[in-house]
Protein backbone atom coordinates (compact mmCIF):
# COMPACT_ATOMS: atom_id res chain seq x y z
CA UNK A 1 0.00 0.00 0.00
CA UNK A 2 1.40 3.57 -0.61
CA UNK A 3 0.54 4.58 2.68
CA UNK A 4 1.54 2.60 6.19
CA UNK A 5 0.07 3.38 9.81
CA UNK A 6 2.26 5.70 12.35
CA UNK A 7 0.58 3.51 15.01
CA UNK A 8 0.70 -0.06 15.52
CA UNK A 9 -2.23 -1.15 14.97
CA UNK A 10 -4.00 1.29 13.75
CA UNK A 11 -7.72 0.19 12.63
CA UNK A 12 -8.77 1.03 8.80
CA UNK A 13 -12.23 0.73 9.38
CA UNK A 14 -14.38 2.20 12.21
CA UNK A 15 -17.08 3.99 13.80
CA UNK A 16 -16.18 8.18 14.17
CA UNK A 17 -15.94 7.71 17.72
CA UNK A 18 -13.50 8.95 20.71
CA UNK A 19 -10.59 6.77 22.36
CA UNK A 20 -13.19 7.60 25.45
CA UNK A 21 -16.31 6.40 23.55
CA UNK A 22 -17.98 9.95 22.73
CA UNK A 23 -18.97 10.51 19.06
CA UNK A 24 -17.94 14.09 17.59
CA UNK A 25 -19.87 16.31 15.74
CA UNK A 26 -17.04 18.11 14.28
CA UNK A 27 -13.92 16.62 12.84
CA UNK A 28 -11.14 17.95 10.24
CA UNK A 29 -9.07 16.01 8.16
CA UNK A 30 -5.58 17.80 7.98
CA UNK A 31 -2.99 17.69 5.66
CA UNK A 32 1.03 18.10 6.22
CA UNK A 33 4.29 18.00 3.86
CA UNK A 34 7.67 19.20 4.06
CA UNK A 35 8.76 21.53 1.05
CA UNK A 36 11.17 20.96 -1.61
CA UNK A 37 15.05 21.35 -0.05
CA UNK A 38 16.03 22.17 -3.82
CA UNK A 39 15.13 25.72 -2.90
CA UNK A 40 12.44 28.36 -4.35
CA UNK A 41 12.36 30.31 -7.56
CA UNK A 42 10.58 33.33 -6.90
CA UNK A 43 9.79 35.01 -10.43
CA UNK A 44 9.81 38.86 -11.07
CA UNK A 45 6.41 39.64 -10.32
CA UNK A 46 6.98 37.04 -7.09
CA UNK A 47 5.42 33.74 -8.30
CA UNK A 48 6.82 30.98 -7.32
CA UNK A 49 8.31 29.11 -10.52
CA UNK A 50 6.79 25.84 -10.96
CA UNK A 51 8.70 22.72 -9.98
CA UNK A 52 10.59 24.23 -7.50
CA UNK A 53 8.46 23.50 -4.78
CA UNK A 54 6.17 20.49 -3.49
CA UNK A 55 2.29 21.56 -3.64
CA UNK A 56 0.25 19.54 -2.74
CA UNK A 57 -3.75 19.70 -2.08
CA UNK A 58 -6.16 18.00 -0.48
CA UNK A 59 -9.88 17.74 -1.54
CA UNK A 60 -13.48 16.81 0.30
CA UNK A 61 -15.92 14.80 -2.33
CA UNK A 62 -19.39 14.84 -1.16
CA UNK A 63 -21.56 11.60 -2.60
CA UNK A 64 -25.19 10.87 -2.55
CA UNK A 65 -25.02 7.30 -3.38
CA UNK A 66 -22.68 7.16 -6.36
CA UNK A 67 -23.91 10.70 -7.57
CA UNK A 68 -21.30 13.86 -6.59
CA UNK A 69 -23.13 16.40 -5.46
CA UNK A 70 -20.27 19.04 -3.56
CA UNK A 71 -16.56 19.45 -3.72
CA UNK A 72 -14.46 20.92 -1.46
CA UNK A 73 -11.18 22.40 -2.53
CA UNK A 74 -8.42 25.03 -2.25
CA UNK A 75 -10.35 26.39 -5.53
CA UNK A 76 -13.71 25.95 -3.43
CA UNK A 77 -13.60 26.66 0.37
CA UNK A 78 -16.88 26.08 1.30
CA UNK A 79 -19.25 22.99 0.53
CA UNK A 80 -22.94 24.59 -0.29
CA UNK A 81 -24.48 23.35 2.56
CA UNK A 82 -21.37 24.99 4.76
CA UNK A 83 -20.85 21.58 6.78
CA UNK A 84 -17.62 21.15 4.85
CA UNK A 85 -14.71 24.08 4.91
CA UNK A 86 -11.21 24.06 3.24
CA UNK A 87 -8.42 26.18 4.90
CA UNK A 88 -6.82 27.39 2.25
CA UNK A 89 -3.90 26.33 -0.16
CA UNK A 90 -0.19 26.06 1.45
CA UNK A 91 1.45 26.15 -2.29
CA UNK A 92 4.97 25.20 -0.69
CA UNK A 93 4.21 22.84 2.79
CA UNK A 94 6.37 25.66 4.37
CA UNK A 95 5.19 25.99 8.37
CA UNK A 96 5.17 24.00 10.85
CA UNK A 97 2.61 21.06 11.48
CA UNK A 98 -0.92 21.08 9.10
CA UNK A 99 -0.08 23.08 6.32
CA UNK A 100 -3.82 22.20 4.81
CA UNK A 101 -6.97 21.41 6.97
CA UNK A 102 -10.74 20.33 6.17
CA UNK A 103 -13.15 20.93 8.81
CA UNK A 104 -16.86 18.61 8.87
CA UNK A 105 -19.67 19.59 11.07
CA UNK A 106 -21.45 16.71 10.69
CA UNK A 107 -24.55 18.28 12.53
CA UNK A 108 -24.75 20.04 9.12
CA UNK A 109 -24.72 18.07 6.81
CA UNK A 110 -27.24 17.80 4.11
CA UNK A 111 -29.34 14.73 4.62
CA UNK A 112 -28.64 13.28 0.93
CA UNK A 113 -24.83 12.74 1.37
CA UNK A 114 -23.93 9.34 2.47
CA UNK A 115 -20.39 9.54 2.16
CA UNK A 116 -17.16 11.87 1.92
CA UNK A 117 -14.42 10.62 0.20
CA UNK A 118 -10.68 12.92 1.24
CA UNK A 119 -7.88 13.42 -1.38
CA UNK A 120 -4.22 14.57 -1.58
CA UNK A 121 -3.27 15.42 -5.32
CA UNK A 122 0.07 16.66 -6.40
CA UNK A 123 -0.33 19.87 -8.04
CA UNK A 124 3.05 20.41 -9.02
CA UNK A 125 3.43 16.76 -10.50
CA UNK A 126 5.59 14.71 -8.34
CA UNK A 127 5.25 11.36 -7.36
CA UNK A 128 4.38 10.53 -3.90
CA UNK A 129 7.94 9.30 -3.89
CA UNK A 130 9.93 12.30 -4.14
CA UNK A 131 8.11 14.11 -1.17
CA UNK A 132 9.11 13.79 2.52
CA UNK A 133 7.30 13.37 5.88
CA UNK A 134 3.65 13.60 4.31
CA UNK A 135 0.93 12.50 6.41
CA UNK A 136 -2.76 12.83 7.29
CA UNK A 137 -4.60 12.93 10.42
CA UNK A 138 -8.07 13.13 11.37
CA UNK A 139 -8.96 14.94 14.63
CA UNK A 140 -11.83 15.99 16.62
CA UNK A 141 -11.97 19.27 16.54
CA UNK A 142 -14.19 19.94 19.47
CA UNK A 143 -12.06 18.19 22.52
CA UNK A 144 -8.32 18.14 19.61
CA UNK A 145 -8.18 14.45 20.22
CA UNK A 146 -6.23 13.09 17.19
CA UNK A 147 -8.91 9.80 16.15
CA UNK A 148 -5.96 8.51 13.81
CA UNK A 149 -2.95 9.46 11.91
CA UNK A 150 -1.22 7.72 8.87
CA UNK A 151 2.28 8.41 6.91
CA UNK A 152 1.87 8.70 3.16
CA UNK A 153 4.97 7.57 1.71
CA UNK A 154 6.64 6.40 -1.55
CA UNK A 155 4.91 5.20 -4.55
CA UNK A 156 5.00 6.56 -8.25
CA UNK A 157 1.10 8.20 -7.87
CA UNK A 158 0.77 11.73 -8.01
CA UNK A 159 -2.37 11.73 -5.97
CA UNK A 160 -4.36 9.34 -2.85
CA UNK A 161 -7.64 8.76 -2.29
CA UNK A 162 -7.00 9.10 1.62
CA UNK A 163 -9.90 8.03 3.19
CA UNK A 164 -13.70 8.15 3.58
CA UNK A 165 -16.84 9.34 6.10
CA UNK A 166 -19.51 6.94 5.60
CA UNK A 167 -23.15 7.33 7.04
CA UNK A 168 -25.12 4.61 8.39
CA UNK A 169 -28.36 4.86 10.40
CA UNK A 170 -26.24 4.39 13.64
CA UNK A 171 -23.69 6.59 12.97
CA UNK A 172 -20.61 7.79 11.08
CA UNK A 173 -17.77 5.56 9.82
CA UNK A 174 -14.29 6.51 8.89
CA UNK A 175 -13.05 3.64 6.27
CA UNK A 176 -9.09 4.35 5.48
CA UNK A 177 -8.40 3.83 1.98
CA UNK A 178 -4.79 4.81 0.66
CA UNK A 179 -5.11 3.74 -2.63
CA UNK A 180 -2.88 5.59 -5.45
CA UNK A 181 -4.77 7.77 -8.20
CA UNK A 182 -2.85 9.66 -10.87
CA UNK A 183 -3.93 13.40 -11.13
CA UNK A 184 -2.99 16.59 -9.90
CA UNK A 185 -6.12 18.26 -9.94
CA UNK A 186 -9.37 17.30 -7.77
CA UNK A 187 -10.92 17.16 -11.60
CA UNK A 188 -8.75 14.43 -12.69
CA UNK A 189 -9.45 12.35 -9.22
CA UNK A 190 -13.10 12.50 -9.32
CA UNK A 191 -13.27 9.35 -12.21
CA UNK A 192 -10.97 7.54 -10.38
CA UNK A 193 -12.57 7.12 -6.91
CA UNK A 194 -15.72 5.45 -7.92
CA UNK A 195 -14.46 2.23 -7.01
CA UNK A 196 -14.33 3.58 -3.65
CA UNK A 197 -17.77 4.37 -2.94
CA UNK A 198 -20.05 2.12 -0.57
Amino acid sequence: MPWSPLRKGTRLSFPLQNPDGSWPDHVAVSLGWDPSDQGLWVDADGTITPGSRIDLNSAALLFAGEVLVDAVYHEQLVSRDGSVSHSGDSPTGDGVGDNEVITVDLTRMTPEVTSVIFLVTSYSEQSFAQIENAYYRLLDTTTGTEITRYVLSGGPHTGLAMGKLVRTPQCWYFVGIGAGIYAHHVAEAVPQVARFLP
